[in-house]
This record gives structure tokens, sequence and C-alpha cells, in this order.
């Protein structure tokens, strides 16, 4: 028998049942090198274990991890309950903003997992359109925007088409503190001030208890506040409280959704690790890239329902993997690079160099194997066969050069498959974490940059101020440093006065070709 098809029966995963299977005979390894891999499977297995018994598994913030665990129950809570009850009293207009209209649209205020999330579900599930279609075509239920970011003009773009009498806003932050989300909820709530509306009476948050942002929801009168667990973080709080309201607002069936997680989760706490889609995703990752990330994880969805995986897989992977220290305090600077775009789309895009340049890399093929609609081109062949032989032809070329691929089959996009997906890669990624030896539950590196913008903040305080008492100054970048008392500062001024000279009408510039420098006017 041809050796390909053999390593394909031995080394592809199926889930008969779902119609889900996910194939590794197109990755570089060995039984041996999974035989190696023995010790680091059994303590991946027993970690799991105690993670979903309620260990410590974040012990940089000791905090348990619960996101496995908690939407086992989640569909049974009285929380579920109450995000079903709300969305529907919002979808029939028993519950409305201040003027008594019904909501037609819904803003999701977050920022990272808080957004991202939300974000592949709508577009996967609703596509991109949802928000063209009538109330009546989408059955009561809610247009959807988003605010993920800290961008003026991003909010601007929402003001053109936002109707704030017919808006719910959901405010979605874990501490209440993250200052993108807080930036622009304290942005709208000015806006809605000089609409003569309140806020309060158009808004809901999803929060931790306790958080600034619950105090501030619940002194203001918000129309609901609902609670985040504390052991769940932002990139994997998709099957929680964060993905499930925005969902049921939109229409979209989160019950199947943690269906396709749960039996996503059943399946990778399979004892043979060999028979474990998730131990079998991580083997590759770590036989791939040396133990070290050596190479780039590309994930490629040949469906546009899916464009946004890449960008959910981005956050989940490399903010969980990307750690300066281990657990034992080791440095050791470990992590996996992802990027990726759509099929067939990325042939026109990136392929050139995947077949051609740089053998750096891993590419994870995602097909979906049941058309959306029947698109005959010719006699023989439709759009979405089209669509297939783009992918088995990239396939073989990749192969043929010796490239590594893996390839996941679902039967269609839903809810249910969706999870199967995310849970999946959520798994992958704790077994992974536990292969090396690292904390994937916490974010250090996310917390220094912050710490660093607020730098540059206090630094613009501190700046104008200084300038103020100065009754205004004049000169380049460095001279003006030095007449506030920050030489060292000059570059990190120089930014701030051009950060400046474009939005306040007393900051000026001048480009000094003598000096090569800008020459700034502050009054």
């Amino acid at each position: 028998m041809n050796n390909w098809i053999e390593r394909n029966r031995a080394y592809t995963l199926v889930d008969a049942a779902d119609n889900f299977s996910i194939a590794f005979a197109g990755m570089k390894f060995t039984d041996a090198d999974l035989d190696k891999l023995a010790p680091k499977f059994e303590r991946a297995a027993r970690e799991m274990a105690r993670l979903e018994a309620g260990a410590v598994k974040n012990p940089d913030e000791n905090r348990k991890v619960t996101h496995f665990s908690d939407r086992i129950e989640y569909p049974k809570s009285a929380l579920f309950a109450s995000v079903e009850e709300f969305a529907e009293k919002v979808r029939t207009g028993k519950i409305t903003g201040e003027t008594g209209r019904k909501f037609d649209a819904v803003v999701v205020n977050g920022i990272g997992g808080s957004a991202l999330g939300p974000q592949l579900m709508q577009f996967a599930i609703n596509g991109p359109y949802w928000n063209e279609k009538s109330d009546a075509q989408r059955n009561g239920y809610l247009k959807i925007y988003f605010l993920d970011n800290t961008d003026s003009a991003e909010f601007a773009d929402l003001l053109e088409v936002m109707d704030p009498a017919a808006t719910l806003h959901l405010v979605i932050s874990k501490s209440g503190g993250t200052q993108e989300t807080k930036n622009n909820m304290i942005s709208m709530e000015k806006f809605y001030a000089e609409k003569g509306l309140s806020f309060a009476k158009h808004a809901a948050a999803i929060t931790m208890k306790g958080s600034e942002l619950d105090k501030h929801a619940h002194e203001n009168g918000f129309l609901a506040v609902f609670e985040m667990a504390e052991s769940i973080g932002g990139r994997t709080s998709e099957t929680s409280i964060v993905g499930h309201l925005p969902a049921a607002l939109t229409g979209v069936d989160f019950k199947a959704f943690l269906e396709g997680a749960c039996k996503m989760d059943e399946w990778t706490r399979t004892a043979d690790p060999r028979k474990n889609p998730a131990m079998m995703l991580a083997a590759m990752w770590y036989i791939a890239g040396n133990g070290r990330g050596d190479r780039n994880m590309v994930i490629v969805p040949y469906s546009d329902r899916l464009i946004l995986l890449s960008r959910y897989m981005q956050q989940l992977v490399m903010e969980s993997l990307g750690k300066a220290l281990d657990l034992d305090g080791k440095e050791v600077h470990q992590g996996l690079n992802v990027f990726g775009n759509k099929g067939g789309t990325d042939a026109h895009a990136f392929i050139q160099q995947l077949n051609d340049g740089r053998d750096d890399f891993f590419a994870t093929f995602i097909e979906v194997m049941k058309d959306a609609k029947r698109l005959p081109i010719t006699d023989a062949n439709t759009m979405g066969n089209y669509l297939h032989g783009f992918l088995e032809g990239l396939s073989a070329a990749l192969r043929g050069k010796g490239r590594q691929i893996i390839t996941i089959r679902i039967p269609e996009v839903n809810e249910r498959t969706l999870g199967m997906v995310i849970a999946l890669y959520e798994r992958a990624v704790a077994v992974y974490a536990e292969f090396i030896n690292i904390n994937a539950f916490h974010q250090p590196g996310v917390q220094a940059y912050k710490l660093a913008a607020k730098g540059i903040l206090t630094l613009r305080e501190t700046l104008m101020k200084k300038i103020a008492e100065l009754k205004g100054v004049s000169g380049t970048a460095e001279e003006i440093a030095a007449k506030v008392g920050e030489p060292d500062q000059a570059v990190e001024i120089g930014g701030l006065l051009d950060k400046a000279a474009a939005n306040c009408p007393h900051v000026t510039r001048e480009f000094c070709t003598k000096a090569n420098a800008w020459y700034y006017t502050v009054k």
C-alpha cells in the first residue's frame, strides 16, 4: 500500500459522530519521536487533571484556571438563565433604552479576549452582512458593533452609523480598569450626555464582582451587570458569559457552542496520547519547533466565515506561550509565532513564500466540507469543488517541497463545530505549556507595556505642566527637554510634541533643515 495512505490512516484522528477529523501525517515525526515524549505526555495528563479538579494553575496570580470545568456546569446555572432572559427581553422590546424605543443594535466595548472571541463568533455564525438585514430578517435580534481599541477613528466611525436611542452598550472588562475599554466608556458617556441622554440607561456590563466597573455600573444604574469569574482569563473567556451575552443578543445558539466545546474537552481527556487530538497537536508543535517554537504556526481556514480565526489564535497561542521565564524561574524565552489568512486568498498573499521561501513554519489547513450553497461552475465542478481542489493542490505542493502540514476537517461552520475548534486549541495550548514548563495563564509582558504606556502619559502631564509654568516655550525637542528639566527624555518628548502639534491649536512645528529636526512652538 502507498506509504502516504498508510501514514494518513495511522495519524488521522476522527470523531465520526461529529464528522470532525485532524490529520497529522503531513508533519515530520516518527513513532520514536512520540515515544520520547512519553514523560511529557504523562505530566500533561496529570496536570490537566489537576487543573480541572481545581488546583492553582496560575501561580503568579495565585489563581485557579476554570474555563474547562466551568463550561460543563454553566448551561445549568442561574447566570446562564439570566443572560437568556435579558437577551429575550431586549429582543422583544420589554427592555428598552431611556426613550422607550426598542434596541436595534449592541456595541461590544472590550479589548483582547473580550472582543476577539465575540467577533469571531459573529463573523462565523451570522456572517459579514448581518448588520445589513432588517429587524424582521434578524427576528428582532440586534445588529452588533465593536469598540476594541482606544482609537478615535474607530469611535468616530461608529457614531456615523449608531442611533444612540436604539443602541445597547455592553462594556466588558474583567478588572474594570482596562484603560482602552474605560476610555471608550467615558467618551460614550460624554457623547450621550451631549445628546441629552443617560448612557447608563442604555448600558450593561460584564465584569468581576467588586471591580471598578462593577461599582461604576451599580452606582450609575446600568440596565444589568453580569459577573465574570476571576479564574477565567480574557483569551479563554469565549465559552463563558463574555461570549454568551453578545451571542444571545444576536441570535447565536450559545448552548450548542458549549456542547461542541465540551465534546472536544471529553475527546481530549483520552488517556492514550496518540488518540488524543490535543496531546498530538501539542506534540506536533513541540517536535516541529524543537521544543522552543523554532517554527511559525500558519493557520489557514478554507472558509470566509473563519477569516478571524488566525487573529483569535494569535492571542490564544502567543499570549499564553510567549514567556520569558518558566515555572522554575529559569530564563527560557518560549513562544510560537502565529499568522494566517484564508484559503484560497492566501495563494495570492503569502503562499509563494511558504512554497519557495524559508522552511521555518508548519501550516494548519481547516476545511469546511459542506458548501453553504451549491454553485455550479462547469458540468463537473462547483465553486466548493474548486476551493477543495485549491486546498489539496497547495497541500501536495507543500509536501512535495518537504514543508509540514496539519489538516482539520469539519462538516460545516456552526456553533457546535466552532466550539470544538476553539476547545481543541485551548487544550493544546495548556498541554504544550506543560511540555515546556511555563505558566500559560498569565501575561506579564502585557502588564509591562501597560506600565510603560502609563509612564509616557505621566510624562506628558509633567511636560505640559512645566511648559505652562514657563508661559510658553519653543525649540527642538532636545532644547525643550532641557528647558523643562527632562534632558534624557528628548526622544519621548519629541513624540509627545508631534502628537500635540497634530491635535492642539496651541502647539505648532516647522522643520528646520539646518538642524535636521522639528522646531516646536508652544503658546
